[in-house]
């Protein structure tokens, strides 16, 4: 018969186990963890600006113009327009109030974003009432994109 008394006291292979089990865990994680690093996976995720805009209509709600609220520092060269601006413009003109936007770097808050070609404040975005205006952010590797900004038209 089995003398259960010793069966209990012995534990000289339960500790050894254990720890190479644990060992290698630890450098296979390691491994994993540093191999990532080096081969850069995951890459650079580049976000999206984390300001706030302002949008100004005017009292018939067919012209606008958008302000930079709040926020960092902004690159107005990674927006875009979103589908609902029908009448817009990244040229200059002098013959046309169309929506410009600034394509400048280090934008800081009160300045203005989207404003009319010819000079004026505002601009005639062509969207009807009750359209949503977006501005939307690209990183600049053109993978990752965002709408920032919204505003339903009076």
């Amino acid at each position: 018969m089995m003398d259960l008394k010793q069966l209990f006291t012995d534990d000289d292979a339960v500790s050894p186990v254990i720890g190479v089990i644990l060992m290698v865990a630890i450098t296979v994680i390691l491994a994993a963890v540093i191999g990532a690093f080096v081969l850069n996976i995951g890459g650079n995720q580049e976000t999206a600006p984390q300001n706030q805009f302002s949008f100004e209509y005017n009292s018939t709600g067919e012209n606008v113009t958008v302000s930079h609220g709040g926020g960092g520092s902004l690159d107005a060269s990674q927006l875009d327009f979103g589908s609902a601006w029908e009448n817009t413009s990244t040229e200059l003109s002098d013959n046309n109030e169309t929506c410009y936007l600034s394509t400048e770097k280090g934008l800081s808050a009160g300045e203005t974003i989207v404003n009319s070609t010819n000079g004026k404040d505002m601009c005639t975005h062509g969207a009807n009432s009750g359209k949503t205006l977006t501005l939307t952010w690209t990183s600049s590797s053109g993978e990752n994109s965002q709408i920032v900004a919204e505003s339903t038209v009076p």
